[in-house]
């Protein structure tokens, strides 16, 4: 697959959509928090080694970067792939040309 494969695969889950939400609310979460998070707030009944699938698609597209300290695995959020889809199909801010 390519990365527009990728990012268009990792975006077109609602799971995943969450994810992001929930790491653009707060950066930098762990698993163990992210999966508290989904069910609290969203109602997410996901288990831990499902979301950290997610995650892997989403570290795939690009879309989240995770960091090691000791034992823990800090997940990070990174918008940048979707520059690509904003520049390969550029809005015309001033309408139609007649």
């Amino acid at each position: 697959m390519d990365a527009d494969s990728d990012l268009y695969r990792a975006m077109g889950d609602a799971t995943r959509r969450t994810i992001l939400d929930e790491l653009t609310d707060r950066d930098g979460q762990t698993l163990f928090e992210l999966c508290g998070r989904l069910t609290m707030k969203h109602g997410l009944a996901s288990s831990r080694q499902a979301i950290s699938q997610h995650l892997a698609v989403l570290e795939q597209a690009g879309l989240v970067h995770a960091r090691r300290q000791g034992r823990y695995k800090f997940h990070h959020i990174d918008m940048s792939p979707l520059r690509s889809i904003v520049e390969r199909w550029p809005i015309d801010r001033e309408g139609p040309n007649p």
